[in-house]
């Protein structure tokens, strides 16, 4: 695993041996940076079940302002910080080493609005349900922020409208699925509303 581009491009990352993590691939990382890559400069990113650290990495090197990470299992979060070190990026990071709502009601207190919020939970735990319905009236997420979640390709949000979110993009890979929200109060039409993309 690498950083793909921008002022850490091709630098090596450690990621966690084991089936406790499962780290997003250098080509479907590639593909959604390419998707986000108008958002990145300047934004705040918030990186939730972060594991190697290597989606909020891309997005710093990308020209994120800022990136937070949480984690809260020891080893990856020895990963993040070792590789936050070697990519020099470390002074536009925080990471927090706990849960993800603990963490979450944590940065309702300090940081403000996130741009662009990513979550690759454990597949089959319903935390994707957890995080949109704290999200639904938490400041972490604005008007204007994109919540992107990294699913399995038969995760059901069709809950996702009762809590304030409405499906804006989705990216369909072979295993798995990007799938792009936003508070419904803030939607824009735009070309990409709903669209879907395949890739095989």
């Amino acid at each position: 695993m690498r950083v793909i581009a921008g002022t850490a491009r091709h630098l090596p990352l450690k990621t966690i041996e084991g089936t406790d993590t499962r780290p997003t691939t250098d080509r479907i990382k590639e593909t959604l940076f390419n998707m986000l890559q108008t958002q990145l400069p300047g934004c705040i990113f918030l990186d939730l079940f972060a594991g190697s650290g290597a989606i909020g990495i891309e997005a710093l090197s990308r020209g994120a302002k800022k990136a937070y990470f949480v984690e809260k299992m020891p080893a990856p979060l020895q990963c993040i910080r070792q590789n936050l070190q070697f990519t020099r990026l470390a002074d536009r990071a925080e990471v927090l080493g706990c849960d993800v709502l603990s963490a979450m009601e944590q940065l309702e207190r300090s940081a403000g609005t996130m741009d662009l919020i990513f979550l690759d939970p454990p597949y089959g735990k319903e935390w994707e349900r957890l995080v949109l319905s704290r999200l639904a009236s938490s400041p972490l997420a604005g008007t204007e922020t994109t919540v992107i979640v990294e699913a399995r390709l038969d995760t059901d949000f069709s809950y996702a409208q009762a809590y304030g979110f409405e499906m804006i993009k989705q990216k369909v890979y072979k295993t798995n699925q990007h799938v792009f929200f936003r508070k419904t109060n803030c939607m824009e039409a735009d070309n990409e509303s709903g669209s879907i993309s395949r890739e095989f």
